[in-house]
């Protein structure tokens, strides 16, 4: 490959590797996301209320841009991919420094370390060994597995906490990219769509945002939905039976609410809307002779049920209007709202040879109910009630939910995790040829609690240094390395 190429690649692989732009990409999704929040989305807005939230233009300017649908559009999908595609370049260009650092810790300070390190401290000793012993009963003290690090004829103790924070930051690289991995899963191959069920409906046929169906392999099933009130009438929850049905067999039921969904076979039904479909479940009627004679009767009747009276009359229920209006002698309906409602029966008499045209309520000349051989008073109406389902299915879930769990220990191991290290080792002044033990630390964060953590250690190694000489003999400090005088070792490490 030529050198330019070469060159050109590097420069590319720097631009998407460095910080700030996965930064910057990081916040364009943020924004992008507020955006898709703040803007009414399809298709869990309806299309009436979306068009009257909107203007004609509006609404048309925003279907345009992708902004009602902004989770799915392929400009979100495709910054997600580039933000993937940068936080895995910088994991890549700086991990191997990091695994370094990580599998071969620094454990024996050189004399350039010693004198930039921050915090240090020197304390007088009598031999090596003393200084040594002082400092393992130190770290013991402070719950840390203190080190034995030999230099040929040096010694030296290593004692660090938590070196995993180190890798922290990779923990989180990981999460981002399992939210975004299963966010572009969903948006590729996932779906949205919304069902409607009568109560006793069977369907497997779901409408989809974009006005296309998806025949499910599968039939849901309501055998009952309601709606639970406040004191004050305003609805509290709405609530939905559903069976899920497969091969003739109901295979699972679940009552689910809202956010408290039915889940089979990778596609979700959540609970969205509630109401009367218009349709009449039972109409109770108290029906009386005209005559005066004979005995009243409660009847139920749903649409175009026909019940006898007696073994001249019947009646049939033949239409039903949630809101009627008359005109010109017209019975019309204005709207689906249950607000006027009218039931038009007719009564059948052999005896009279015809039929009667009974309107509830009474509407003039338009009825017959004066003349029709039984009158009609209403006692109970139950109306048919639908529910509204929307319906998901969403394969990149567990990456997102995965990512979510792993961020969080991430996140905890970057902000209550430190990776604190400490060295002492011995050093002989060739001015005097009396040894002190030099003592430094260093932590990743909070440095402050890290300093006042430093200095309690620096204290608990005088201490034992106080103690030593009571319960060490010279013997044994002679047969580890206390027998080698301050000149020799200082030649070595001069050698070193």
């Amino acid at each position: 490959m030529p050198a330019d190429a070469r060159s050109f690649i590097h420069k590319i692989w720097q631009t998407i590797a460095s910080i700030k732009t996965g930064v910057v990409l990081l916040i364009l999704v943020v924004i992008l996301s507020a955006v898709g929040t703040v803007i009414l989305q399809r298709p869990a807005t309806d299309s009436d209320e979306m068009q009257n939230a909107y203007s004609p233009h509006m609404l048309r300017f925003l279907d345009t841009l992708g902004l009602t649908d902004v989770f799915h559009a392929w400009w979100f999908l495709g910054l997600m991919a580039l933000v993937s595609l940068s936080i895995l370049a910088a994991s890549i260009d700086r991990f191997p420094n990091s695994w370094r650092f990580f599998s071969r810790p620094y454990k024996y300070p050189d004399e350039t370390f010693r004198r930039a390190s921050r915090p240090q401290k020197s304390i007088a000793i009598a031999d090596e060994e003393t200084g040594l012993v002082a400092a393992e009963r130190a770290l013991h003290s402070l719950g840390l597995k203190p080190e034995r690090v030999v230099r040929e004829d040096h010694f030296g103790i290593f004692a660090e906490r938590h070196r995993v924070s180190e890798l922290a930051v990779y923990i989180v690289h990981a999460s981002l990219l399992l939210i975004f991995f299963g966010a572009l899963v969903d948006g590729l191959w996932g779906w949205n769509g919304s069902l409607t069920l009568n109560d006793g409906q069977t369907s497997n046929i779901v409408e989809l945002r974009d006005g296309t169906t998806r025949t499910l392999p599968f039939a849901i099933r309501c055998d009952e939905a309601g709606q639970e009130n406040y004191k004050d009438g305003t609805p509290k929850k709405w609530w939905s039976k559903l069976a899920v049905v497969r091969d003739g067999q109901d295979v699972q039921k679940k009552e689910i609410v809202v956010n408290d969904p039915l889940l089979y076979s990778g596609v979700r039904f959540y609970q969205a809307s509630y109401g009367s479909n218009g349709k009449v479940q039972k109409f109770s009627l108290l029906a009386t002779p005209s005559s005066g004679s004979g005995e009243k009767q409660e009847i139920g009747m749903a649409l175009n049920d026909s019940v006898a009276l007696d073994a001249d009359t019947s009646v049939r229920f033949v239409e039903f209007i949630p809101d009627f209006a008359v005109r010109d002698g017209q019975v019309y309906k204005k709207s689906n709202y249950l607000d006027n409602p009218a039931a038009h029966l007719v009564v059948t008499s052999k005896k009279a040879g015809k039929d009667f045209d009974v309107w509830l309520p009474q509407m003039g000349d338009v009825t017959d109910n004066s003349k029709a051989p039984y009158q009609f008073q209403p006692t109970d109406l139950k109306m048919g009630h639908f529910t509204g389902l929307q319906v998901s299915h969403e394969p990149g879930q567990w990456g997102v939910w995965s990512g979510v769990v792993l961020m969080g220990i991430g996140l905890a191991l970057v902000f209550y995790v430190v990776h604190m290290r400490f060295w002492m080792v011995p050093v002989c002044d060739p001015k005097t040829g009396k040894y002190s033990l030099w003592i430094g630390g260093s932590a990743n964060r909070n440095k402050d609690a890290f300093d006042q953590r430093f200095n309690d250690l620096v204290a608990l190694v005088e201490e034992n240094l106080k103690a030593i000489p009571a319960d060490i003999s010279r013997e044994a400090i002679e047969s580890v390395a206390g027998n080698q005088s301050c000149e020799l070792s200082q030649r070595t490490d001069l050698a070193n």
